[in-house]
């Protein structure tokens, strides 16, 4: 289908494959749309059609309490062309971009599933071609009997690359992290991305601030990776704060300590419970790495008091979590916007 994409100053014709998000097709022509979670929760990818033109495909996707649908708005990343149609994007777009380095679909393959603690899973998907994407970014994930696409960002850095490793939580009732359970290896996967801007490069020359709760540490693994082998450190320094309810909780610690030993002495980690006193040294836990108690986001101020320099901060983890840090880096770190990056995705 031909799908006529229109904004107040400009138009643009993308060709949209049966059943394919709108949004999805238009990221992958090169059209920089309007998004920031890809999969139905933030509102951000809001447009307009005529009725009877564009369907969607999950009318109970939680971004639509930001619809006016009395108006004909749908949201680009749940809604499925019927035919050629034209719909009206109002917010303010993005730069194009070079379709052929842009997002786009690829078949995967699920290879290693591996429980991290309770209620983490690590799993990896080998993919049909290799992929580029910078350190910080997130894909969308569809599965065989499951409807609809889940975010997750990449903890493994590479220029390009034909596997993607993940964390998962498993919640109660959770499509995705339910299907994994079964450790489906051989199940193939459809693959989305790389999406996302909450991304980091080493010419940006600033030291890095990253605060993250339970599997928000996922992208902030592919920051910290990729800064040590720029050789960032080097130059700069990086304070990680790491947020878990209890000990039990707790993990990436190994793969944390290694990080913080080939730094040099210039990156520091801390594990912060929030449910549980910190009464005796955790055996688990690596020397190198801090353990204390409380909110995350409090702990980080509480530590990086007088100290705030002026980094790049990442934070991702879950929306409080999110909410309370952005926060404490606007009101006390006095941090501009464009040095606060987050995705809205949960």
């Amino acid at each position: 289908m031909k799908v006529t994409v229109r904004t107040r100053a400009s138009s643009h014709e993308i060709e949209c494959a049966p059943r394919e998000r709108i949004l999805y097709a238009a990221l992958r022509a090169g059209v920089g749309v309007p998004y920031e979670c890809a999969t139905g929760s933030c509102g951000t990818c809001k447009a307009r059609a005529r009725p009877g033109t564009v369907e969607d495909v999950w009318p109970q996707a939680p971004g639509h309490e930001y619809l006016k649908r009395e108006r004909g708005e749908f949201l680009m990343c749940q809604g499925v062309a019927l035919g050629d149609c034209e719909i009206l994007v109002p917010s303010r777009m993005g730069a194009e971009f070079c379709a052929a380095s842009g997002p786009r679909h690829v078949a995967g393959t699920l290879s290693e599933v591996r429980s991290l603690t309770h209620d983490v899973d690590a799993f990896s998907v080998e993919l049909d071609g290799p992929i580029t994407f910078d350190a910080g970014q997130f894909v969308v994930l569809a599965a065989p009997g499951l409807a609809g696409y889940r975010a997750y960002s990449m903890v493994n850095e590479a220029a390009e690359t034909s596997r993607l490793d993940f964390i998962v939580k498993r919640k109660a009732g959770g499509g995705f992290s339910g299907w994994l359970q079964a450790k489906r290896a051989g199940s193939t996967i459809d693959v989305f991305g790389p999406l996302g801007k909450a991304t980091w490069r080493p010419e940006e020359g600033k030291d890095l601030l990253c605060i993250a709760g339970g599997s928000g540490i996922a992208g902030m693994m592919s920051i910290l990776s990729h800064a040590l082998s720029s050789g960032h450190f080097k130059r700069h320094r990086g304070d990680v704060f790491f947020g878990v309810r209890a000990r039990e909780d707790v993990f990436f610690t190994d793969e944390l300590a290694r990080l913080v030993q080939a730094a040099g002495g210039r990156l520091s980690v801390t594990v912060a419970y929030s449910e549980e006193p910190v009464m005796d040294r955790d055996p688990r836990i690596p020397g190198c790495i801090d353990v204390s108690h409380g909110f995350v986001h409090l702990v980080a101020g509480e530590r990086m008091a007088g100290a705030w320099g002026d980094p790049t901060a990442f934070v991702a983890g879950p929306p409080p979590m999110v909410d309370g840090a952005l926060r404490m880096l606007v009101m006390e770190a006095r941090l501009p916007a464009s040095d606060i990056r987050y995705d809205k995705f949960t």
